[in-house]
Parts: structure tokens; C-alpha cells; sequence
């Protein structure tokens, strides 16, 4: 069998009480209808909303076809990579680099995500992955006072973001980098909030907004031919 089929990396029992959740994840990634993947998986659409909506325990072959109509592998549909770092896999075949134009950049930033933040603590790199939410021209996330991520402010900071496709190798990044500050506006803050997705995902108590205001905004995207 191919990786795509099965995926690769340390067998994990499978979960199929996540595979709804994990399903209708990566159908709303792409963009596609339940009738279309429905359609690609050659099932009815009323089965794969019942695989997305309740505990289901469909055959091996239609978990082939819906990972093949996904463009993903059993194992990321069951959850069995999840405890796995990204890019498990070997490299594609002949991949190539290209630079990701300033509107791609932006684009694959979208509105919030989690990326992860370069500061100096102590003297010393560190990087922490935190929640961020673009407004504008501003890039912010929420931390302690005090914290790891808070020592951005004051400085010339980085912030990366990236998606690995363990099922085809490939993969892009951004880099957003310029100084940081705390916010002390009450108007910006409030903004900031209106417009976060979430909470962090670390928990509450981090309220002290930081916010990097980008010079330069960089990307590569790595992609396999065919």
C-alpha cells in the first residue's frame, strides 16, 4: 500500500469516535460540499453526513476513498498522527522552492491562526507558540505580563506561520517581521478583541495584548510536481 493510502509513521489504535470531527475539518479546509466529497468517495451523501455527525464505524475501503476524496491519509482521518510532529514522512520526489509573492503571504496568514513568536529571553532565542489574530496591518497575540511571549514588546520581532501536507510533502511558511509593542489603547485593544477567533488555547489570564506592526512579510511554499 502507498503512504497515501494509509499514511506512515507508528501505528496508533484507531479512534473512530474523531474521525466525524476530523472528517468535516478537512472538508471545510478545502472548501467542499458534503455532496461533493460524497460524490469523490463514491457515497451518499447522507452516509457521509452521518460519518461526520455520529459514531461510525465504515469499512476500511470507504476510508480509503474519502481520504483519497479529501486529498489525505486514513491515519490524519482517524487521528492517528496526532501526537505525531508535522512532516513524519520522507520527501516528496524533485521538490521545488518558490517565494510567495506579498498577497500570498497575506492570504495564507488569513485573519488568525497559531504561530509561533521569536523573542530573546535573558540573552537567550526562545520561541513560543501562541494565538494570533491580524487587524489590518497589525499582527497580535495575548500573554502573561511578563511572560516569554511578552518580551517581544519593546523589540524587533518575528512571527512565523506554516502548514505542513504530510499526504503530498509539501508545505509553505511566512515570516512577519517588525517591532513589537503592548498595547495601552483602550480603542486598539478593544478592536483586537472584537476581532479575535478564540481565546488562547494555553487558557485564560492572558490579557496584555502584543502587537507587531510588520516591516517585511516573507514566504516559501514547497511543492512536488504531479
Amino acid at each position: 500500500m502507498t503512504s497515501h493510502e494509509t499514511g506512515s509513521g507508528p501505528a496508533s489504535a484507531p479512534d473512530y469516535g474523531d474521525l466525524g470531527r476530523r472528517t468535516a475539518m478537512r472538508r471545510a479546509q478545502l472548501g467542499l460540499s458534503r455532496t461533493e466529497v460524497a460524490a469523490r468517495a463514491g457515497a451518499a451523501t447522507g452516509y457521509l453526513q452521518y460519518v461526520e455527525e455520529h459514531s461510525a464505524t465504515p469499512s476500511i475501503g470507504f476510508l480509503l476513498r474519502l481520504a483519497d476524496a479529501l486529498d489525505t491519509t486514513v491515519a490524519e482521518l482517524i487521528g492517528g498522527t496526532a501526537e505525531l510532529p508535522p512532516g513524519f514522512d520522507r520527501a516528496g520526489s524533485h521538490p521545488e522552492m518558490r517565494e510567495l509573492g506579498t498577497a500570498e503571504c497575506r492570504e495564507r496568514l488569513s485573519s488568525h491562526g497559531v504561530g509561533r513568536v521569536a523573542v530573546t529571553v535573558d540573552g537567550v532565542p526562545a520561541v513560543f507558540p501562541v494565538n494570533y489574530t491580524v487587524v489590518g496591518d497589525l499582527v497580535g497575540y495575548r500573554a502573561f505580563p511578563g511572560s516569554g511571549p511578552a518580551a517581544a514588546a519593546g523589540h524587533e520581532a518575528a512571527l512565523e506561520v506554516d502548514h505542513i501536507d504530510d499526504a503530498f510533502r509539501q508545505g509553505w511558511s511566512v515570516l512577519v517581521m517588525g517591532p513589537a509593542h503592548v498595547v495601552t489603547d483602550l480603542d486598539e485593544s478593544l478592536t483586537l478583541e472584537e476581532h479575535a477567533f478564540t481565546a488562547p488555547w494555553a487558557g485564560s489570564g492572558r490579557q496584555e495584548w502584543i502587537v507587531i506592526r510588520p516591516t517585511q512579510i516573507t514566504g516559501r511554499r514547497i511543492e512536488v510536481p504531479g
